[in-house]
């Protein structure tokens, strides 16, 4: 059992889509996804990113299941989210 804390993250893509992911490090893996080939392979074509929202959750298996939640919103509904904070 770790005890990282996990963190669902939504990153703005420069062509202005977004991108969800989960990570225990949230600076290292914006970093990742602008600059290095650890980046997902979506965000590679569409770089820089910028984090637009993130929150923490307790275990992975909570992250996960929040990260398919957040990936399944409305594009407006992500726009909302971003707008309500948490970065």
């Amino acid at each position: 059992m770790s005890d990282a804390t996990y963190h669902v993250y939504l990153l703005e893509c420069a062509d202005g889509t977004f991108y969800t992911g989960i990570t225990t490090d949230l600076e290292r893996r914006v970093t990742e996804h602008n600059t290095t080939l650890k980046g997902a392979r979506y965000t590679k074509a569409r770089r820089p990113v910028k984090l637009a929202y993130s929150e923490a959750s307790s275990s992975r298996s909570e992250a996960q299941k929040r990260e398919y939640a957040v990936r399944t919103l409305s594009r407006e509904e992500k726009q909302t989210l971003i707008a309500q904070g948490n970065v």
